[in-house]
């Protein structure tokens, strides 16, 4: 029992995690339509450069995670009015886009830091105990950081103007534009919200899993299954997709192995489409 308690509380620290890049993955997609596959490389870009930040400028790893936030968020706004902007209305053309741009990313940190994994750790490592229950406070301490970014997420799409001027455009692009919301203006705040969600991720989790260059690859995969699983576009949808995905993980890594459980996410995935081909909480239709 003690040992199903632990992988249930490192599931919770990976739904947290996961939820947080799932939110900006399909926040993206429900404001813009824009399938973001340059998602994965803001995670890489966060951590590298949550990296230089301690290694080379001396910051406290705290600041080391915001100035990793609030870079990505630039990087996201400057790449969403400059790129994506022109494009935004052709599909094709924003996945190439995307893609291209982590394809530029992740190359550019093999020819900046090389191949080879950075020594980027996370500052604690302690092991909290609770009678059998064995937790790391690393991984408390992430899921804290991602649970509260999540709730100001929410708090920010559901309790302020900002937010409900992102949601009018998403139901409906052409009456919010009638009505004054200023479509170029909210564009590159949303995709700059996405991407910092994803930078915050990438520095808080690669300290404690692994810093590569291809540390994106897997982030990107799982922000797909997430986002499939919880409905395309939709919030609640991701966040509970988001914890439900952590907590198999977790329980298929203890009791089944590695590859055992990514079967069993694939499986339940087609499950859910079968019965529900637009996810947990997925609509027929978006907005144009």
């Amino acid at each position: 029992m003690d040992g199903f308690i632990s992988a249930g509380l490192i599931g919770l620290s990976l739904g947290a995690q996961y939820a947080l890049l799932a939110l900006g993955f399909t926040l993206i997609f429900g404001i813009l339509g824009v399938v973001n596959f340059a998602h994965g490389g803001f995670y890489l870009l966060g951590g590298y450069i949550a990296y230089l930040c301690v290694s080379w400028a001396n910051l406290p790893y705290p600041l080391a995670v915001v100035c990793a936030t609030f870079a990505t968020a630039f990087l996201g706004y400057i790449f969403e009015l400059l790129l994506l902007e022109r494009v935004a209305n052709d599909h094709l053309a924003t996945l190439i886009i995307t893609l291209g741009l982590y394809l530029v990313m992740g190359t550019s940190v093999i020819v900046i830091f090389g191949p080879d994994a950075p020594l980027f750790q996370f500052p604690v490592n302690t092991v909290l105990q609770f009678g059998g229950i064995y937790l790391p406070l690393a991984n408390l301490i992430v899921f804290l950081v991602c649970f509260a970014a999540i709730g100001i997420t929410y708090a920010l799409i559901y309790r302020t103007n900002f937010g409900r001027s992102l949601r009018a455009l998403s139901e409906d692009r052409a009456v919010a534009v009638a009505l004054g919301i200023r479509a170029r203006l909210m564009f590159p705040l949303a995709f700059a919200l996405a991407t910092g969600l994803a930078g915050m991720t990438g520095a808080l989790v690669t300290p404690i899993l692994s810093l590569t260059p291809h540390a994106g690859d897997p982030v990107l995969a799982s922000s797909f299954l997430v986002v499939i699983l919880g409905g395309l576009g939709s919030l609640g949808g991701a966040t509970i997709a988001a914890f439900l995905v952590g907590l198999i993980e977790a329980y298929a890594a203890v009791y089944l192995g590695g590859s055992k459980g990514a079967l069993m996410l694939f499986v339940l995935v087609l499950i859910v489409l079968l019965v529900k081909p637009t996810g947990l909480m997925g609509t027929q239709t978006r907005g144009a």
